[in-house]
């Protein structure tokens, strides 16, 4: 045990403290930076846990030294507390900090004011880059095909007789008209328009997809136009409300007020219009908000073509989009692009088939003359056909695929349930359509026979048989049904034109239908279907009367008066 003087001796606590003597030494020495302090040497400290915790002026006995407290904000002068040069403006510290705080405030306004014009300025010059040569990303992903490859565009396909017009529509040649590209699928509308664009490396075009969600369509419009909808500006810690609240409608339109002002401003400058085309509009949904979105970008479109700074090409494959802007276009031109006709679509599948296998041998001239009489002249069939190894395989196979898509579509169910009576309605009504298609084919048939028996038409010179159409108003007539052709259009298996004939989509289409038509219990089958359609409309139509407590003898009297106004009038009376 240790004795109890020895403990209090360590827990004492050392002196460190200094004595003036040093202090004054130290502040002499401070004063006089020429003389050399005495080298002196330096004591060890007692380790002790006080030197853990920070030390005060008031431990080292330095109070004489203290600086005076300068308080934050107090500003403070020159000097070890002070952090500037005390200023006073007017005497007042009131006035000053007024004055203070509003020059700061002027300061941020300017500068945000400038940013703002400068903003404004920036998106005018990022929409103008977009109709730059070279930028349009939509022929930026046409181009890679050609570069991949290495094969220039005029070889890889037939120039079509609708291109010259096509180019000078692009080209901005054709100012004071909007057009609209009407045409089935694969016809090669996308196909010329990219041609043309890709001629003039889209000077002073841009090129954007509709699509059934408006908020995507405004994304790819934003992207056409270089515009981003003021979501890449800074503004936002000044403006209360998010500009996307409004919905996609309210952006696309701001988005065209910037195109109305970079166009009235490039106009001056290249003395024709700009083009803005909008592809595949039949993707907006026909409803309320399609047809709004559609009406909106019609009236630019005419307010366009009439100043003559902006020229909107639309193109379409179905007929709906046409039958509404048709109800207010006053500028509107339609071009209807069709298939090729049978020489033509020949001459374009040979051609294809030997940039394919650099030659043609003379056997496969007469397959590839089978082939386009089984696919007819569609662009994207031609292409399948000439690329494959046996065009004439190729051609029956996708027949076969088109025949069991058109039975998925609109096959017959003998004896349905009353669950699938609209359905088969509708089947039952778009065979009775193309039932008249074969007829007609068959028509067309029976008369080129007729003229080769009586020597007017030589069997090295049959006439092409075009393909049958029928006006739309006789469609609806022999459908019975008013609302049915635009389900079918959407499907694609039939096409609308600018004259409002109805014809097959394709040749596929038409022989795929004619196979079915010509079996022999097809017209059995038809029949039932409607049979039976009638019968559960019937069922639909009978109403039931269940009587309750009738004992065994008891009699009722049911009577059926349809003269009941009659005897009404002459009580009345």
């Amino acid at each position: 045990m240790f004795p109890i003087r020895h403990i209090s001796s360590r827990l004492r606590k050392p002196d460190f403290t200094l004595t003036s003597s040093r202090i004054c030494k130290a502040r002499h020495y401070s004063q006089s930076p020429n003389k050399q302090p005495r080298e002196e040497t330096p004591t060890r400290p007692h380790p002790s846990t006080a030197q853990l915790y920070p030390r005060h002026e008031v431990h080292e006995r330095s109070e004489a030294i203290n600086i005076p407290l300068n308080p934050p904000g107090g500003g403070g002068g020159p000097g070890p507390g002070g952090s500037g040069s005390s200023i006073q403006i007017t005497g007042s510290p009131f006035f000053d900090a007024t004055l203070t705080t509003l020059v700061g405030l002027g300061v941020v306004f300017i500068g945000g004011v400038a940013y703002l014009q400068w903003y404004k300025k920036n998106v005018l010059d990022k929409i103008e880059l977009a109709f730059e040569p070279g930028y349009d990303p939509a022929l930026e992903v046409a181009k890679h095909y050609y570069t991949r490859t290495g094969a220039p565009s005029d070889e890889e396909h037939m120039k079509r007789r609708e291109q010259d017009q096509i180019d000078k529509i692009i080209h901005g040649e054709e100012a004071g008209h909007y057009y609209v590209l009407l045409g089935p699928k694969g016809a090669g509308k996308g196909t010329m328009i990219f041609d043309s664009m890709n001629a003039i490396q889209a000077d002073g075009v841009a090129m954007c997809d509709a699509h059934p969600d408006l908020e995507v369509f405004r994304l790819r419009l934003g992207k056409a136009l270089n515009y981003e909808y003021n979501e890449d500006s800074q503004t936002g810690l000044f403006q209360r409300r998010d500009p996307r609240e409004g919905g996609a409608a309210l952006d696309i339109e701001r988005a065209l007020n910037k195109l109305e002002k970079v166009a009235l401003r490039v106009a001056k400058r290249r003395h024709k219009p700009l083009v803005l085309i909008i592809n595949n509009v039949h993707h907006f949904n026909n409803d309320e908000a399609g047809r709004n979105m559609l009406l909106q970008l019609q009236q630019r479109a005419e307010a366009w073509a009439a100043s003559g700074i902006m020229t909107l090409v639309f193109s379409t494959d179905d007929f709906w989009p046409f039958y509404v802007m048709r109800k207010v276009a006053s500028r509107m031109h339609v071009l209807s692009i069709s298939d090729l006709d049978t020489r033509e679509a020949l001459h374009a599948c040979i051609r294809m088939r030997a940039n394919v296998k650099k030659r043609v041998e003379n056997h496969d001239h007469d397959q590839i003359k089978e082939a386009v009489s089984i696919v007819g002249g569609r662009l994207s069939y031609l292409n399948k056909v000439a690329t494959s190894v046996d065009a004439l395989d190729m051609s029956n196979s996708l027949l076969e695929i088109e025949k069991a898509w058109l039975l998925s579509q609109i096959g017959l169910i003998q004896d349905c349930d009353d669950d699938v009576m609209d359905e088969q309605k509708w089947s039952s009504c778009s065979w009775l359509l193309l039932q008249e298609f074969v007829k007609m084919r068959q028509e067309q048939e029976r008369e080129r026979d007729e003229g080769v028996k009586s020597g007017k038409y030589g069997k090295d010179e049959l006439p092409e048989l075009p393909m049958p159409f029928i006006p739309y108003h006789k469609c609806r007539q022999i459908m019975t049904r008013a609302d049915f052709l635009e389900e079918l259009d959407r499907a694609n298996i039939i096409s609308v034109d600018v004259n409002h004939n109805v014809r097959p989509d394709s040749m596929l289409i038409l022989l795929a239908a004619r196979q079915v038509v010509e079996k022999e219990d097809f017209q059995e089958v038809l029949d039932s279907v409607r049979d039976r359609i009638d019968e559960i409309e019937s069922l639909h139509r009978t109403r039931e009367l269940t009587f309750k407590d009738v004992d065994k003898g008891d009699r009722i009297r049911l009577v059926v008066d349809k003269g009941g106004a009659e005897l009404l009038e002459r009580r009345q009376s």
